[in-house]
Parts: structure tokens; sequence; C-alpha cells
């Protein structure tokens, strides 16, 4: 398998040295490791990269509606009988393009749709690959909580949040603490009204999408599959330590998802992280891709 330093020297015999030619050399050879997947699974194959990573600050990171451009773009006269492997590396965005681009692809591939982590696809992302019949996961492979945020709060802790404050502010006695409720209006106070409201209808909303996705394309058919679909979905939102929770491969299979260990086929192994090597190195040109 290539690592990352070989993929910069493939780019680099290529005599690249100004920016358009790296753009050029660098797309060339994630084409390469794309066509040798293709050759490899017999699948098509698409990836969806952000650069949130390495840069930092740029609104242009997270999965919107404007990317399912992207994806028709993508998919365009591929042959639907073949099926689909998702190449995921995102921190998420928002629940409703996540949705929209679950329900645009599994019209087009119907079922036969894999998701492929090769090293991180958070919140919306995950919610994507929980869309998928399977998901492809290595060592170094994480997803993450699928809890909606809302203006970058995540909701559940808003909610949380609210609730502490509740009991914060009644005393033992049953009486109010006027200096803890005076602490806690400087905080709620900058919910804006309804706000804890539609965080509650948009943990409802993603929840709901997941747990169907799950009981009709990943455990379709299984004796107890919309149970399995539910106790995937407690899973994935009982979390302790924030939003960007990290969940490994191991703890995945725990929950119950259907897991493919990348280490189980070398060839497939070398070929993803070649691929991902690639694109981490377009990246430095292009935000996302």
């Amino acid at each position: 398998m290539p690592i990352r330093r070989e993929i910069v020297a493939e780019i680099g015999r290529r005599g690249l040295h100004a920016r358009a030619e790296f753009r050029g050399a660098s797309a060339a050879v994630r084409q390469r490791y794309m066509a040798q997947l293709h050759r490899k699974t017999g699948r098509n194959a698409i990836a969806y990269y952000s650069g949130w990573l390495s840069k930092r600050g740029n609104a242009w990171m997270a999965l919107t509606d404007e990317d399912k451009n992207g994806f028709m773009d993508c998919v365009y006269n591929l042959e639907r009988d073949k099926g689909l492997d998702l190449i995921l590396h995102t921190p998420g965005g928002s629940v409703s393009a996540a949705q929209s681009v679950a329900y645009y692809l599994r019209d087009i591939f119907g079922d036969n749709i894999r998701a492929i982590v090769p090293q991180i696809a958070m919140s919306a992302g995950t919610m994507l690959a929980c869309s998928c019949k399977s998901i492809v996961m290595g060592r170094q492979s994480n997803l993450g909580p699928i809890d909606p945020q809302l203006g970058g709060i995540p909701a559940y802790m808003a909610l949380e949040e609210f609730d502490r404050a509740a009991e914060d502010v009644i005393n033992d006695n049953g009486e109010i603490n006027m200096a803890r409720l005076s602490l806690w209006q400087q905080i709620i106070r900058q919910y804006h009204p309804t706000f804890l409201i539609q965080c509650q209808h948009a943990i409802e909303r993603s929840n709901k999408f997941v747990k169907e996705q799950l009981a009709t394309v990943m455990f379709r058919g299984q004796k107890n599959g919309l149970k399995r679909a539910e106790q995937v979905v407690d899973a994935l939102t009982q979390y302790q330590d924030g939003h960007d929770h990290h969940y490994h491969l191991a703890e995945c299979q725990e929950m119950g998802l259907t897991i493919e260990a990348l280490e189980d086929d070398q060839t497939l192994q070398d070929t993803v992280l070649s691929i991902h090597h690639a694109y981490m190195l377009h990246i430095d040109e292009h935000p996302r891709h």
C-alpha cells in the first residue's frame, strides 16, 4: 500500500511544480486509484470529501443541499445494476441535505449502496453511512453521534442544559434559588424563542430517518430488523463526551451495525487508503470534493 509520502512522490514523479500542474497530477492519481477500486469490486465508486481537518473556518466544509449537484454529476450515466460504493470523509452538515442525498442515491441504486469510511464520517455523514446496506471501516475509521446541530449548537446538549437549569434553580426544600436563577437566565436567554422546540423536532426527525433507513436497507428482511435499528439509533445518541465523540470499528459492530472490516481484504485496504491519501493531498488545493 502506498503511504502518504509515496502518494506525494507519485505526484512529484510527473515533474510537476506549478499549482495548475499539481492539480492535474493530483486528479490523475486519484482517478487511477478510483479506477483500481472499480476493477477490484466491479462496482461504481464515488467519493465525497471535506477539508475540515486542514482548512478550519471555511464555510464550504459541511454537507449542504448544494452538494446534491455534485452527486448528480458523479452518478450520471453510471450503470445502475453495478451498485455504488460511496466513500465518505466529512464532519457532517445539514440533516435535510443528508436525507435528500440518501433518497436520491437510493432511488438510483436501490439498496445496493455500500459506504466506505477511510477515516471519519461524523454526524450527517454517519446518517448517510447508516442509509447504506453495509459500512466498510478500518482500525483508523470512525463514525459519530447522529444528533443534529442548530446554529452550531448540539440539540441534545441544549435540551440537557435546559433540564439541568430547571433542576438547579430549585432548592431541596422546593424554593427557587434566586442567585442560580439569575445565573441561568444569562445562559438561557441566548436561545431564541421556539429554539428548544426546534431542537426536539430536529432530534425526532433525524432519529426517525436513521431508524427507517436501517430497518428498510441495512436490516431489511431480518426478523428483528426494527428492534435492531432502534438499538443502533439509541447507541448513536447516548454519548457522554460531546458531539465529536468517535465510534471505532469494534464499537460500531457492538451496537449492531453491519460492518465490513477493511483489513479483511488487503487489496481493498491498499486501494481505499491510497484513494484517501490522494484526496487528502488534493484538499490542499480544494476544500471540498
